[in-house]
């Protein structure tokens, strides 16, 4: 039994670096399934091309994000990538614009408790 816990926490070791590595870099989203979930609820019987079309603009909208996120991803905080990479990807639907919106909320946050921690530490002493 001891072996097979030590032998998990080996593992569980061995992966931390992976996941790190793994945050260097922009994850690849598959994000036909949320497109495909956009151009049926926004089909108009009037629009030419239909859901085609809609699905279309929707994937290509969501790789001109992924472009934009490759540009900015170094700026964003490691733990910050693995925690909106699992939230963008939650439920089976990924979406490249939910991802780059949690990251820049993480970093705004993270923004504006620099200021209020810094006053508080005054005020303590």
């Amino acid at each position: 039994m001891r072996g097979v816990l030590v032998a998990c926490v080996s593992a569980a070791l061995l992966m931390t670096p992976i996941i790190a590595a793994r945050s260097d870099e922009v994850p690849v989203l598959n994000v036909q399934q949320v497109c495909r979930g956009i151009a049926q609820q926004g089909m108009d019987p009037s629009e030419t091309g239909g859901p085609d079309l809609a699905m279309s603009q929707c994937v290509a909208s969501e790789q001109e994000v992924r472009g934009e996120l490759v540009k900015v991803w170094s700026t964003f905080v490691s733990a910050d990538k693995v925690h909106c990479t699992r939230e963008a990807t939650m439920g089976g639907e990924a979406s490249y614009t939910d991802l780059i919106t949690c990251l820049e909320m993480a970093r705004d946050v993270r923004k504006m408790r620099i200021p209020h921690d810094k006053s508080l530490e005054s005020i303590e002493q």
